[in-house]
């Protein structure tokens, strides 16, 4: 457990922060040791109880957990769930399904106390990748972290949106991914930033031991895993905060 989350100490933050300050995004390469990638990327392939995560707009956000997902009654909500997101995405409204375990309520509601998910958020807090992150972003002022474990596995999709929750202290997003090394990008799951005319102005590829970082609000997307993708598109995602 003491290499489950280990920063590459090569990288070179000044440069990066130069390239996050260009247009408020950035993807990080090898951000992590190599022994910590692997071990993370186990954390999420085995070792993570797969709930859903569906929306039908903002009001209508649903989080299901591994075990109402396997039984028959809770597929039904599900499926249920995500014909609903479905149908609010096919009038251009904005929508989601994919694969989550959402690790701050897991640790508030008690899932599973002292696991790995657990160590994990607590090293996503902690002074050195903190440090790290207002290095490369030049906003002092974050103090914490949240997150979930996301898989997007075929059918699964983020529809267009900005993250427009200032408010609450959302300042960058963050996605830490696990996608195999021979992501094919006809797979799918790209995070893709969009202007004003839905034209893609940049784009950043499911990879492995990446860090995406970029500034809300955006107008961004996860663009749609097909049927026949593998499963793979593992990643934490969650926000960087200043309250």
């Amino acid at each position: 457990m003491k290499k489950l989350f280990e920063l590459n100490p090569t990288l070179d933050r000044e440069t990066l922060a130069r390239r996050f300050a260009e247009t408020g995004r950035l993807q990080v390469r090898d951000v992590l040791t190599n022994e910590s990638a692997r071990e993370l990327a186990t954390v999420l392939g085995r070792a993570t109880p797969w709930g859903m995560a569906t929306g039908a707009g903002d009001e209508k956000r649903k989080s299901f957990r591994m075990e109402e997902v396997r039984s028959t009654e809770g597929a039904k909500r599900v499926n249920e769930a995500a014909m609903e997101a479905q149908q609010m995405s096919a009038r251009g409204e904005y929508g989601f399904r994919f694969a989550h375990y959402p690790i701050v309520a897991a640790i508030q509601e008690g899932w599973d106390p002292g696991g790995a998910h657990e160590v994990l958020l607590e090293h996503l807090n902690a002074p050195e990748f903190m440090g790290f992150v207002r290095d490369l972003t030049g906003i002092d002022a974050l103090v914490k972290a949240d997150g979930q474990a996301t898989l997007y596995a075929p059918n699964h999709y983020l529809g267009r949106h900005i993250d427009s929750h200032v408010a609450e202290g959302w300042e960058v997003a963050y996605v830490l991914n696990f996608a195999p090394p021979d992501w094919h990008p006809d797979w799918g799951g790209y995070l893709l930033f969009l202007d004003e005319d839905g034209d893609v102005v940049e784009g950043f590829k499911p990879r492995f031991n990446a860090l995406n970082l970029f500034k809300v609000p955006q107008v961004h997307l996860v663009s749609y895993v097909p049927p026949f993708a593998p499963i793979g598109r593992f990643a934490v995602t969650g926000w960087l905060r200043t309250v």
